[in-house]
């Protein structure tokens, strides 16, 4: 069998602990990392976890498992994949962080990987894999951490969530939520879909929604399902005024009936702000306006997903 080996580097103008930190805090990925869509840490012990990931790979979504041993005193994590997705046979490497100064460092991530039946074909395909996403990661890490000292970008990036209150149980407002592709006929402010699930709970949604001006804005995400609880997206065609956006779905039994909650974490993208909302538009304008869009649509879905499921009861 066929073993390929790879590096990828960059140098941070951070502090290695800093990027270190980031890298270790892997659910955090979605937020830094283009490629991932989601992460769920399955175990966790002392300087070992096993966590599951769900990412893009040459523009297809995939799942796999990992196994990570992380090292903060030597700044370095092993992974090694323990449950793969061909056509990866065999997945494993390395983040390494060497301080350079006190203020920078540089990353190194190793890979080595076989393909399964060690099918050239195969191994080209994770060839470009590996390194269009190390080439991603890299240069995300490094824009996430310089910008991370910035005063404004706790302001560009924020959360909140809208919740309702159903007098029904929560399986039925989820069931609403998963069959996004039965959402033209359900939603009013959804013109068009185009949902698959080639891998079961690994679903890619693209539609247009109608804005309250009449608009129609093209979105797509892919969201991961996780049992009958909760769905986590990530959306990859975004709106103007954001370079980020993830969320979670969530669904919840109570004792007099169920709740469902939308969660949306934003990164404002500070480059549209003037020419969408005008001249004198500030990233408290845009906040809001965001904020009150992705409300308005969340609300929406979770008042007729709260209708369904009051309705069979």
């Amino acid at each position: 069998m066929t073993t390929r080996e790879v590096e990828h580097e960059i140098t941070i103008s951070a502090p290695a602990a800093a990027v270190y930190r980031l890298l270790a805090e892997v659910t955090h990925w979605p937020r830094i990392f283009p490629p991932t869509i989601y992460v769920d840490r399955e175990e966790t012990g002392s300087g070992e976890e096993r966590i599951r990931i769900w990412a893009t790979a040459n523009n297809e979504p995939k799942t796999w498992t990992s196994r990570r041993t992380l090292d903060a005193a030597a700044l370095r994590i092993t992974f090694r994949q323990e449950v793969t997705a061909p056509p990866v046979a065999a997945m494993g490497g390395t983040w390494i962080v060497e301080p350079l100064t006190e203020d920078s460092c540089r990353v190194r991530l190793l890979h080595d990987y076989r393909a399964v039946g060690d099918d050239p074909h195969d191994l080209l395909w994770i060839e470009r894999a590996v390194d269009k996403n190390s080439r991603s990661e890299l240069a995300a890490l490094k824009d996430n951490v310089e910008r991370a000292h910035a005063a404004d970008t706790q302001q560009l990036t924020f959360s909140f969530t809208d919740t309702v209150a159903i007098d029904g149980p929560a399986k039925d407002a989820f069931a609403f939520v998963n069959e996004a592709g039965s959402w033209p006929e359900r939603l009013p402010h959804v013109a068009r879909v185009r949902f698959t699930e080639d891998t079961p709970g690994l679903q890619e949604l693209e539609m247009d929604t109608r804005a309250k001006d009449g608009s129609t804005h093209t979105t797509k995400s892919y969201r991961v399902v996780l049992g009958e609880h909760r769905i986590a997206y990530k959306q990859v065609t975004l709106p103007a005024l954001m370079t980020l956006h993830t969320g979670v779905w969530t669904f919840k039994d109570t004792d007099d009936g169920a709740t469902a909650s939308s969660q949306h974490t934003v990164t404002l993208n500070t480059d549209n702000i003037t020419k969408i909302l005008g001249p004198d538009a500030t990233v408290a304008d845009a906040r809001a306006y965001v904020h009150s869009a992705l409300s308005t649509n969340s609300l929406a879905t979770l008042g007729h997903a709260k209708a369904y499921a009051e309705r069979n009861r």
